[in-house]
């Protein structure tokens, strides 16, 4: 098997892995009892189809052989041959340089843009869309901060997407939700338009990975100011009488994180944390992949919410994705949380570059 020799290595951890998940020693450390279970779903597929492929390669060999001596194996050779040709694209393209991150749970940042109450509503729509979507495939919402407006759209929010268990990275929160990271454009007639004319809106999106305190990168305490205020919601909703609203700045980035869903400062402290540990995360990943040559740099992920990546044509029914030349006729059903289409046609992009040797 010279051809996927390499990952012989991965059997051997494969092997240590699943004695660590029979020790309870790990089970008792909650942060390593995940990072086991994290990788040890990662390698699952791979180690499958390695062993697939062994065992069909061994097959063919002995076929190869007898039929030498009696033509009568010269059909099961090439039946297994035909069986051999799909396992072994997948292993190749299981093996394929990945994203770390892809195992991830993850968190999402909607904000409205250019077109005022309109793009806060499409904000909504978005988040909708994603909670839909996120239903479907048994994954919980956890919304961290969200500051609506009074129509019901909203400025800002940022939800946490968990996965009921660890599974493959294709089919985690992180790895299945990172290309919609970016700018997505609305066009329709808003309800504040009093004459029919069609309006052209946007509203930008921030995937991150969830990244454990563990695991993440370090925050030294020193580098934060927190300043604490008075919740506020629209139309005098959700408005507290203490000031439990936390607002982070993270003084050597620049980054800002607030959090006022809480009702405790302590609990907003700690989803702010949450928020700050996966920004900081992505801004790093960001600059790693900007100091990346050009044929390294992933053409279909992005974390940049300036690039213009769809587009929601509502008069047509139409939905438009930019980077891959995507497009499908019906929007109702994707708002709806039908967005298999797209997540596939994008991890497919994503498969191909990777193989293509573009990956990250």
């Amino acid at each position: 098997m010279s051809e996927f020799e390499s990952a012989r290595g991965l059997q051997a951890e494969f092997a240590e892995l699943e004695k660590a998940l029979a020790d309870p020693a790990v089970h008792a450390d909650l942060a390593r009892a995940r990072k086991v279970g994290r990788r040890y779903a990662e390698l699952t597929p791979i180690i499958k189809a390695l062993t697939e492929y062994e065992s069909l390669t061994d097959d063919l060999t002995a076929a190869r052989e007898l039929a030498l001596e009696d033509e009568s194996f010269a059909e099961e050779a090439a039946e297994l041959e035909t069986r051999l040709g799909p396992v072994t694209e997948r292993l190749t393209r299981l093996l394929a340089p990945r994203d770390p991150n892809d195992s991830s749970d993850a968190l999402l940042e909607i904000k409205s843009g250019e077109g005022g109450e309109e793009s806060a509503l499409f904000a909504g729509d978005l988040l909708n869309m994603y909670t839909r979507y996120a239903a479907i495939r048994g994954w919980k919402i956890e919304v961290l901060d969200a500051q609506e407006t009074d129509l019901g759209g909203f400025k800002s929010v940022t939800v946490a997407i968990k996965a009921s268990s660890v599974g493959e990275p294709d089919q985690m929160p992180y790895g299945v939700l990172k290309f919609e990271g970016g700018v997505h454009r609305v066009q329709r007639v808003p309800v504040t338009e009093s004459q029919g004319r069609v309006h052209t809106s946007a509203a930008g999106v921030l995937v991150m990975p969830e990244i454990e305190e563990s695991e993440g990168v370090e925050i030294d305490e020193n580098d934060l100011r927190i300043d604490v205020y008075r919740s506020s919601g629209p139309g005098g909703q959700g408005v507290n009488t203490t000031d439990s609203a936390v607002r982070i700045t993270h003084l050597p980035s620049g980054i800002v994180v607030s959090c006022q869903n809480e009702r405790s400062q302590l609990q907003n402290r700690e989803q702010a944390m949450r928020m700050l540990r996966a920004r900081l995360t992505a801004a790093a990943e960001e600059a790693a992949a900007q100091e990346a040559s050009a044929a390294r740099r992933s053409q279909v992920r992005t974390v940049d919410r300036s690039e213009r990546i769809r587009t929601y044509n509502y008069p047509e029914n139409r939905i438009a994705d930019h980077r891959i030349g995507y497009k499908a006729y019906n929007l109702d059903q994707v708002l709806n949380g039908d967005l298999q289409a797209v997540v596939d046609a994008l991890q497919q992009a994503d498969t191909a570059e990777r193989l293509a040797g573009g990956g990250v």
